[in-house]
């Protein structure tokens, strides 16, 4: 058995009988929804038409919030519908950047996920969900795709249907009739405050004002995007390259579209207290790793210096989790992720690893206290290990997060861990001014910033500079480098974040001041990382 719907625009006449069912089903607060209707208007008078498409979770398959949970709030039933527990989430937001289809909400009452559930209430005792009885059209078809004689299986093998962006591999089981790409892609028009009441509040002169104003900022900051590639810009009157413009250029050029009723967007889900933990993670684990570097390459390190590592491991490493608490909307429940694990999230292992690393510096700076050299150096070489572990695991969580195109750069990982490395240094090198070390040790940490600055510089060129595969992953990059960020990166965290102190290293400033300053270009650079994929709409 597994549960379904069929969404038939054929017969779909946007009158939002079904928003306002399932909001009085599951007494949904004002402000968010399960379900709704998307309104897009495409073409221009007289050949202009209305599209209306109903959005809610399509209860996938292979569905990506249900892997990212870290506590099994969200789990799949054996009939195949996605269901949530209200009484196991944490509100760490993972499963909101997980959904390629923007579905799942925090109710701002509970603090916790939701999204639909397909009435499971209502499964159980043999009804329909509420959205299906109040369809005053039949334009909304629920049952069992299993079942060959069933009213849904039999529309799905005999109608030409279409899914939200099949490309994700996630198998969603929302089924559209006679859909439009304009509606299905988010990206093919522009997202605005502006609604369908408001804009004709505003009058027809305004509204003119606004359509054009929204058609140059889609066309240069979200279309604009693929511009340059004459292998893959093709514009759809003739097929031929169009190095002026790009794909969605072309789309929204010949659609004419544009959205006149949706929901609000819900911003940024993780904000400076996720790049904040990025940042205070890396100093943690890479002062470590600094630390073991040294000891293998036989550089002279005093006991006094070991101990400000260790220190600044468990310090960062306290503060590493108290952003993490800070983040969750639940952050009383943050003892959930290691007493009720879900161990395929990312964000379980991590959790994990964070304290199991502080639990082994613990037991390494015991095992100097008392002089115990077996213990200490087992210590350390399991440190070490866990540091590479905490260091790069957030790289495998962001690409769990399969809503959001830019983090699924196989380049991730190597990012944090240079990060990890040159903020560990950077600090070990700040912290050092009030050691009595020699000059091995300075230049020792002087040439792992050099090493790392330019090793970030290199993979910047390749993160931002190589081809990325979806339209989402290239509208970040231009967001990055041509859009709003372009300021922030190009002088925050290119020239003042990386090439200031290279030069530094180079004209022989002091190390502290130059471990300042690549230090602020991490958090620069982190912040940005962070933030700007979330700001590509998902629905």
């Amino acid at each position: 058995m597994k549960y379904g719907f069929v969404l038939d625009n054929r017969k779909c006449i946007g009158c939002h009988a079904c928003t306002v069912a399932c909001k009085s089903e599951h007494d949904i607060p004002v402000g968010v929804n399960r379900t709704y209707v998307k309104q897009v208007e495409k073409g221009e008078y007289p050949n202009s038409k209305r599209l209306f498409s109903v959005t809610r979770c399509n209860h996938c398959t292979d569905a990506p919030c249900v892997e990212i949970c870290p506590v099994e709030c969200l789990h799949i039933r054996p009939d195949g519908i996605v269901d949530f527990n209200d009484d196991r989430c944490i509100g760490c937001k993972s499963c909101m950047q997980a959904c390629p289809y923007d579905a799942l909400y925090i109710n701002p009452e509970t603090h916790t996920a939701a999204k639909c559930n397909y009435c499971a209430h209502r499964i159980d005792i043999g009804l329909e969900p509420a959205c299906v009885n109040v369809c005053p059209e039949h334009a909304i078809i629920s049952g069992d795709m299993d079942n060959p004689d069933s009213e849904i299986s039999q529309l799905i093998a005999n109608q030409n249907v279409m899914v939200r962006k099949p490309e994700k591999g996630t198998m969603p089981n929302v089924f559209y009739i006679n859909s439009d790409e304009v509606v299905l892609t988010p990206s093919a028009t522009e997202k605005s405050d502006d609604s369908l009441w408001s804009n004709q509040a505003n009058g027809v002169g305004h509204y003119a004002k606004f359509a054009e104003s929204l058609a140059k900022k889609s066309y240069e900051e979200m279309a604009g995007t693929l511009a340059g590639n004459p292998d893959t810009v093709k514009t759809y009157a003739g097929n031929k390259p169009a190095p002026a413009k790009t794909q969605m250029a072309a789309i929204m050029e010949k659609a004419n579209a544009k959205r006149v009723y949706d929901t609000p967007d819900k911003g940024i889900l993780w904000g400076w207290e996720v790049s904040g933990y990025v940042f205070t993670k890396a100093i943690s684990a890479g002062a470590i790793l600094v630390l073991f570097l040294a000891s293998m390459m036989n550089i002279g390190v005093t006991t006094e210096t070991t101990w400000l590592g260790i220190g600044l491991g468990l310090v960062f490493l306290t503060l590493t989790g108290a952003l993490l608490v800070m983040d969750l909307d639940q952050p009383m429940r943050f003892v959930y992720v290691l007493l009720r694990p879900q161990w395929r999230s990312w964000l379980v292992r991590g959790g994990y690893s964070i304290t199991a690393f502080g639990g082994l510096l613990t037991v390494w700076a015991v095992g100097i206290y008392f002089d115990i050299h077996v213990l200490a150096d087992i210590a350390m070489w399991l440190s070490a290990a866990f540091a590479v572990i905490v260091a790069i695991y957030t790289a495998f969580l962001f690409a769990q997060a399969k809503g959001r195109d830019f983090w699924q750069s196989p380049t991730l990982a190597f990012h944090m861990f240079i990060h990890s490395v040159m903020a560990g240094a950077g600090a070990l090198a700040i912290g050092n001014m009030l050691m009595a070390n020699d000059a091995h040790w300075g230049g020792f940490l002087e040439t792992i910033l050099l090493i790392t600055l330019v090793a970030n510089v290199v993979l910047l060129v390749v993160e931002l500079g190589t081809t990325h595969p979806t339209a989402d992953a290239k509208a970040t990059v231009h967001m990055i480098m041509k859009g709003r960020y372009k300021n922030r990166f190009w002088g925050g965290v290119v020239f003042f974040g990386n090439l200031l102190p290279i030069a530094m290293v180079i004209f022989g400033l002091p190390v502290a001041a130059t471990a300042l300053v690549a230090l602020i270009g991490i958090i620069l650079q982190e912040k940005i990382w962070v933030e700007a994929p979330q700001r590509i709409p998902l629905a």
